[in-house]
């Protein structure tokens, strides 16, 4: 199937009942054909529903499209974008090990690597992913995995993904692409070598700025097994009666075990109901980044040549740096969030964000609405005024996540407010 296909079809589809559209099936648990079915479904001989907190056909059915739509074995749906990488990490990392992650992301997600997550022990290093050399020269012995956004937030740069994906190998270290800004429309990172793909389903996915959501995607590419990176998938796993991962579960080992290791001990669960919006989200995805990206280029070049304007942050401009990167790896387009630089600094961004009438100031992203922030005083408001500059987040940076809305009355309400 045709991805239009596969995003209203793939995986599973009603039940029983055969209805059309997927069900919402809220409950936590699930009757075993007797004790020793139960027996085998905790260890792991049989697969099937236990309980709530690892599983639930309304869940499963979106896991099974978005992998689809990635082209992954499998995939794990959490609660949030964050829960998704916070699992995806411990379960690769034990205290002492690294990740090497790209430094331009969404300023939430370096919190939670830089403070959070060094607290317990996991440590990471910050390089430029504009130079894939630097993850090279950043890997050691401890290193478990690099991490890049397919396209950076708020700057929208692009990192060459099959570039890191080749240092990845020749180290034989895990490779995690967030993808949330392009999703799998735009761009399906496995094709070019990531192993795995995390998304913030809140966003793009769902499309309406309605539920929080998050999903890891397993490519099935990566050899645990003879790796000594990994310890935990290649020694035997007491809570499963020495059960090997890699040996038991071959392709499936990674995302059998975020799901009955992690997910079993962390909770971070998706509700069936956000899983639900989810599905009716994506059954849309690739009109809506059509439009998105189309309506964001516009934008982007209208803001070019107007006088209040420093520099505008879109791969798809032909003046931007990552020009040729956003061609090769998004031909269909860029999606909608990227930065614009005002004239004037910090007022001058407040100033215009105050002035907007039909954008909202809204720290989200990828809704069906336009919206506006600037990401110094809101989403990346926990760095340093050093670390803002370092990855380019000058005073004047205003990020935009361009809507659906008609163009003109969005270059309209720009003017204005610029005026």
């Amino acid at each position: 199937m045709r991805f239009e296909t596969k995003q209203i079809r793939a995986g599973r589809t009603g039940d029983y009942t055969k209805a059309v559209q997927i069900p919402i099936h809220p409950t936590t648990g699930y009757a075993f054909d007797d004790t020793e079915y139960g027996r085998k479904l905790f260890t792991l001989e049989e697969s099937g529903y236990i309980y709530g907190r690892l599983n639930n056909p309304t869940n499963t059915a979106l896991e099974e499209r978005i992998a689809a739509l990635e082209g992954g074995i499998g995939a794990l749906v959490a609660a949030g974008g964050h829960a998704a990488m916070v699992m995806t990490f411990m379960n690769l990392c034990a205290a002492g090990d690294e990740i090497v992650s790209a430094a331009g992301i969404y300023g939430g997600a370096i919190n939670l690597m830089d403070k959070t997550l060094r607290q317990f022990g996991i440590n990471f290093k910050f390089v430029d992913a504009a130079d894939p050399g630097a993850f090279d020269r950043a890997t050691t012995d401890k290193t478990r995995a690099y991490f890049v956004e397919s396209i950076g937030n708020p700057l929208a740069d692009v990192p060459d993904i099959e570039a890191i994906s080749k240092i990845a190998k020749k180290h034989g270290v895990v490779y995690i692409v967030d993808n949330t800004f392009a999703t799998p429309y735009l761009l399906r990172p496995i094709e070019y070598g990531a192993d795995l793909v995390i998304h913030s389903t809140t966003k793009y996915m769902v499309g309406n700025g309605t539920i929080m959501g998050g999903a890891v995607v397993d490519a099935g590419t990566f050899d645990y097994l003879s790796n000594p990176r990994y310890p935990a998938y290649n020694t035997p796993d007491p809570s499963y009666k020495g059960l090997v991962y890699a040996e038991a579960l071959g392709k499936a080992a990674f995302i059998t075990k975020l799901r009955t290791h992690i997910m079993r001990d962390i909770g971070a669960c998706q509700s069936p109901f956000n899983s639900w919006l989810t599905l009716l989200g994506l059954e849309t995805l690739s009109l809506r980044m059509e439009r998105h990206s189309s309506n964001a280029l516009a934008v982007a070049e209208f803001l070019e040549k107007h006088p209040a304007v420093e520099r505008v942050n879109y791969p798809k401009l032909k003046s931007s740096p990552y020009y040729s990167l956003a061609e090769k790896y998004l031909p269909l387009g860029a999606s909608s969030t990227f930065t614009v630089d005002l004239k004037g600094g910090r007022d001058a961004a407040a100033k215009f964000c105050d002035k907007l009438k039909l954008l909202f100031i809204v720290a989200n992203l990828g809704d069906l609405r336009s919206m506006v922030n600037c990401p110094a005083l809101t989403t990346h408001s926990q760095l340093t005024e050093k670390q803002l500059l370092d990855m380019g987040i000058v005073p004047g940076c205003v990020r935009l996540s361009i809507g659906l809305e008609h163009i003109d009355d969005i270059i309209e309400d720009l003017e204005q407010a610029l005026r």
